[in-house]
Formats: structure tokens, sequence, C-alpha cells
């Protein structure tokens, strides 16, 4: 049996893995967009490295874009076969591919890679399945464990009976414990584990999250300014839209403080957010008793690019939160043109920013950007806030890396170098000596 790495391999996106035998019998875990640098997204348009013809099954281990975003490829290159993934993040992939697809119709620098028809072709053969559910799919029985990352994440595990092996796929695990989801599970044994390590190399600054958010809205209710939030559609803004609510009931920020959700992606996703109580976390369950967690006084959803362009035209502090999360794209980079030249605006950084994209650059502190070919002006105020993060740190990662059993050998994926080598150092001193880093396409043994 070999593993071979598509994507995610000393990168944070792109997230695609193939196991495949001398049989050629084929299993994908994920397949993501590659995201950042123009470098990485060429990979998005190369031809595919296997033959989907092979591929009997595919697991996603949940809906963000950089682990689902090429899926709806496979079934125009002959994917046959069903692809498992649990209810919400099929509503959710469904959500995020569609709004994909629309992207690339309207890009015109860029070949299409697939169409809204082809998101549900590619639909049309997925399988769902719940926690803690054993698959059998002949020579590998694999059950789906809650990852605590986002709505319907899912770790898996593998069995893999011809051999008496069997794997640990970490897929993104989550910042336990989370506002939102039910803690990350754990998996009691395995030889082999593919894990993220998308901050392999730090544990989360142990600021709180609640009160740095709190600070920069009264800030802007004093300055009569703007706080721009650039979120991730999923979990982020549901995030985001739960503290909110709960600060104003609380009388921490003011009623009156105008709050705009500018993603139509992230509505969708707050409406499918709320169909699935049963994974709530224990706080949010009792919250959800008594009313709607993610609608407040004051929240104001832009229903189309008109409506986000009339923003700039009000006066008073106000917040906005719009997509995308790393600023690549989306409606977040019109109100940063208009906003960050002037001193009175804030831009709160809340999650990820991969290398090469204008959310690292403003993180990283530099005074003047290209949005769109234009030139702008940075004088608002950048704060960074990752301690909100949906991800494990290091010292999360180790716990749940520790808690699995028998490990001979890991494969640090979904982290950039940066961040696999110290983890890597990190992991050899629990007593596992063989610790991969696997580079984009390399192919193991296992």
């Amino acid at each position: 049996m070999h593993i071979q790495f598509f994507g995610a391999a000393g990168t944070v996106t792109g997230s695609n893995f193939l196991l495949s035998d001398d049989r050629r019998y084929g299993v994908l875990v994920d397949m993501g967009m590659f995201q950042g640098s123009a470098e990485l997204e060429e990979l998005n348009h190369k031809p595919l490295n296997f033959d989907a013809r092979e591929v009997h099954s595919v697991f996603l281990t949940h809906a963000h874009l950089d682990h689902c975003g090429r899926l709806p490829v496979l079934p125009k290159h002959g994917f046959s076969g069903k692809a498992y993934m649990t209810q919400a993040t099929k509503e959710i992939a469904e959500v995020v591919l569609r709004d994909a697809a629309k992207i690339m119709q309207h890009d015109k620098e860029k070949p299409v890679l697939y169409t809204k028809e082809d998101v549900f072709d590619f639909l049309n053969l997925a399988e769902v399945v719940s926690y803690g559910q054993e698959l059998d799919l002949g020579n590998i029985k694999t059950t789906f464990r809650d990852a605590g990352h986002i709505l319907g994440s899912a770790s898996l595990e593998m069995q893999i009976l011809d051999m008496n092996k069997k794997l640990a796929f970490s897929g993104d695990l989550g910042n336990s414990p989370e506002e939102l989801v039910k803690p990350t599970e754990y998996i009691k044994n395995a030889d082999v584990v593919i894990m993220e390590s998308t901050y392999g190399d730090r544990n989360h600054p142990e600021d709180n999250p609640d009160e740095t958010l709190i600070g920069e809205v009264n800030l802007v209710e004093k300055d009569r300014g703007t706080l721009l939030i650039p979120s991730f559609s999923v979990e982020r803004t549901q995030a985001l839209l739960y503290k909110i609510n709960k600060f104003k009931k609380e009388g921490k920020i003011n009623q009156t403080t105008t709050v705009y959700l500018d993603s139509p992606m992230g509505e969708r996703v707050t409406e499918i957010y709320k169909k699935f109580s049963d994974l709530y976390s224990k706080e949010l369950s009792e919250d959800f008793k008594t009313g709607d967690p993610f609608s407040f006084t004051g929240l104001k959803v832009i229903q189309n690019s008109q409506e986000s362009q009339q923003i700039h035209a009000h006066d008073g502090p106000k917040v906005i939160i719009a997509g995308s999360g790393m600023m690549t794209g989306g409606r977040i980079l019109s109100h940063a043109m208009h906003y960050l030249p002037d001193p009175t605006t804030r831009l709160l950084i809340v999650g990820f920013q991969a290398e090469n994209t204008l959310g690292r650059a403003l993180e990283e502190g530099v005074k003047n950007v290209n949005i769109d070919g234009k030139h702008v002006s940075v004088n608002a105020k950048i704060t960074s806030l990752h301690s909100m993060s949906a991800h494990a740190d290091q010292s999360k990662l180790l716990g749940w890396l520790g808690k699995i059993s028998g490990t001979k050998s890991v494969f640090l994926v979904h982290g950039e170098d940066a961040a696999r080598i110290p983890l890597q150092g990190e992991i050899k001193k629990l007593g596992i000596a063989q610790v991969q880093l696997p580079e984009l396409n390399e192919a193991f043994e296992i």
C-alpha cells in the first residue's frame, strides 16, 4: 500500500492524499483548492496526477475550500464511486462549491475548472455517514470521528485488513474547546498518522478573544470609525455573529452599532448551522433554546453588490464582516480599498493568513498594497487575533497525537515548513522516530 501527497505538502492548501495498492485500488482523502500565490493557484489547473477511474472511494473530511475545492473535477475524469462525508459537510460543501464555480465563471484570466452542473454531478455521488459509523469497503474499514474543527468536520480511522494496519487522518483538528461545535474526538490507536500542522510551530496566545473583539468594537464606537473583519464564511463568520450577539446582550458593545454581514456565502452557511443543533457545543445548545444565536439588533445582512457599495455612504461606527478570510478575493477587497487609507479604520484578522496573500502582507505591517491594480495606502490599525483560530495549536496537536497508541510513523501535512519542522522535533520527543515531511507528489510505502 502506498500513500501519495498531491496537496497540502509544505503548504496549508490543496489537501489531497491518495492511498493505492498493487491492484490499483484507490482511496482518495480530500481534494482541495490551492490558494495563495500565483504559483500555488496554478496547480489547480494542472492535469490530475492519478487516474480518477481507478479511485474506488473518496473521503471528505470537511467543507473548507482547501479540502473540497477540486472535487467536482473527478466525475469529468471518470470517477464513478462514492464520496463519503457527514450530512453537515455535504450541505456546506454544496454552498462552498457552487460559490467557487460562480467565481470561476467570472474570472477572465484563468480557465474554468468546473461548473455548477459539475458540482451537482459530484454531490450526486455523495454518501452521508455519521460519526462512529463503520464503513465496510472490502479491504478497508473506515470510521468518521468528530474533529471539532467546523460543523461536520471529521478525522478518519482506516483499518487496512489484509495488512492488519491502521491509519489515522486528522483532517483539520479543532482548537477545542470551541464555542460552536463539540470537542475533538480522540483516536485510540493507529500505526500511521497523517496529521495537519498549520500551527505546528506555536501555541495560540493566551489573550482573551472576547476582550480583544469587544475592545476593537468599542474603539470604532469611540472614533466613529469602521472595523473591517475579513472572515471565512464557514465557522468563523458564525463564531463572530454568536460573539457579537452575546456582547450586545451583555451591554459590552452598543446596541446601536451596526454590524454588516457582507458575505452571501456566510449567510447561507449560517442557515445550515441553524439546522444542526445536535452538533453544537454545550454552551451553544443552551443558547439555541432561547432564540437565534446568530442574530441581534443592528445586524444588517447585505443582499447584493449594490447594497455592499452603499455601506460606504453610511456614517457612524460600524463593523463589516466580509469574505474572503485571507483577503484573496470577495467583497472585503472593495471595503479594504475604501477604508484602509482612513486612520479611524481598524482591521481585525481572525484566522490563518497563508503566504503571499493580502491578509498576510497586512498582518506583517506593509504600509502600501495593491488591490485590483489600485495603489492603496494603509493607515488603518491592524490587529491579529490568533486565539480565535479554529485550528489546534502545537500543544493541542501533540495532545491529540499523544492519545493514539502504537504509532510508528507520522506524516505532517497542511502546514508550511516553518510550522512542520518544529513540530517534527516535538513529535520525536514523544518517542516516534519516523516523522516525515512529504513534498508535493511524493509517495511513500506504508
